[in-house]
This record gives structure tokens, sequence and C-alpha cells, in this order.
């Protein structure tokens, strides 16, 4: 069980935003099965009417049909509502996201790699909303040492509707300061033409109960 807070802060072309988030992680039966809950507060200093105001919340289930020792498959869908009280804070449309993960562990687990591909389309919402229909491929591979641990990701996103790519990278520095308790640091850029931001960085706190 997993309570996880972080704060976001994005540059985008369009001004800046920074998202304070709740993520709830709750395993369920023989814990093959993971439940998942998203709570946003999105502040921006653009021309949104709200300045500060709840974005698209989202819920999450997760199931493991296959995991050995050193390898493992996990299937994903999440859906994320039509809640943002600000168009700027949301989509404007009922997203789901379904995804299939690939893990594998490397020598004696000191390396972690993810290998995730998902859909994200839209199935309701605002009719003057843009729809969405986007495919994401990323592989993130994640070191622990000691305490602590490094990552590095990039994510190739193609967006149908613009019919353009929009992706992004990261690197992340995490550490357990008690046996119950990690945080963790996490710059991260776009790149290309069409991208959804410039940088940002992210910082969060793990709580396991």
């Amino acid at each position: 069980k997993t309570i996880i807070f972080f704060d976001e802060y994005l540059d985008t072309d369009n001004g800046t935003f920074n998202t304070t988030q709740i993520r709830v992680l709750l395993p369920i039966g023989n814990k093959a099965w993971n439940l998942r809950f998203d709570l946003p507060l999105i502040s921006a200093n653009t021309n949104s009417i709200n300045k500060t105001a709840i974005g698209d919340v989202g819920m999450g289930v997760s199931y493991i049909p296959y995991m050995r020792n050193s390898n493992g498959i996990a299937l994903r869908t999440r859906i994320y509502a039509n809640t943002a009280a600000d168009p700027n804070f949301g989509t404007g449309k009922w997203v789901v996201m379904p995804a299939v993960v690939y893990g594998k562990y490397f020598s004696e687990k000191k390396f972690l790699w993810l290998s995730t591909l998902e859909y994200q389309g839209s199935f309701a919402g605002e009719n003057d909303r843009n729809d969405i229909s986007i495919t994401l491929f990323e592989n993130v591979m994640l070191h622990f040492f000691g305490k602590n641990w490094v990552a590095g990701d990039v994510a190739f996103r193609y967006n149908t509707t613009l019919e353009a790519f929009q992706n992004n990278a990261f690197v992340e520095f995490g550490r357990k300061i008690t046996p119950n308790n990690l945080v963790y640091i996490h710059p991260s850029a776009g790149f290309g033409a069409n991208r959804t931001y410039n940088f940002g960085i992210e910082m969060g706190v793990l709580i396991l109960f």
C-alpha cells in the first residue's frame, strides 16, 4: 500500500503549470491486482479563469498475469474523468488508457527495465475540445544501490489528432530515508517540435503502509 505526494512544475509555451497531486496505490486479493487513484490540484500563471483548481481526476486497475524471479508482464487500464474546473487544467474529455507493461531485472536485481505500450483515447466529453488519440511507447531503466536509486526514461508519444510526436525524457534520483518513506527528484524535458512542455521538475514523497 502506497501513498505518493508530489509536486510537478512545467514550463510550456502557454505559461507555467504547477500540479500538486496525491496518488494512492492499493494491492487487492493476492496482490496480483492493484488499484490506483489520482487527485490533482493545478495552479497556473496563464490567462486561466481559475488560477488554482482541481484537474482531471483519475483511477485505474492493474493486473499481473505473469511474474517470475527476474521478469513479468502487467496489464493496466486507467480512466481520467472530465472534472477539471478550468478548461486549461484538463483535456475536456473522458479518457481511457489501456496498457501492457513488461519488466525485467538485471545484475542480481540491481537494475530494473520497464517497457510500456499504452493507448490513450477519449470516449466522451466536451464537443468543442479535440479528441484524444495518443499511442505511447516508454522505456525506463532503474538502478538500485544501497538506499538509493537513479533512473532514466524516454517516452515517445504519437498524437493521431495532431499527426505529430509529443515526446519527453526524464532522469530521477531517489532515496529511502526510513524503511517506509522514500523521496525523489525528477527533472524532465519535452523534445520535438510539437512537445507539450519545454522542461519540468517533480519532487515527491512515497509513504508505504
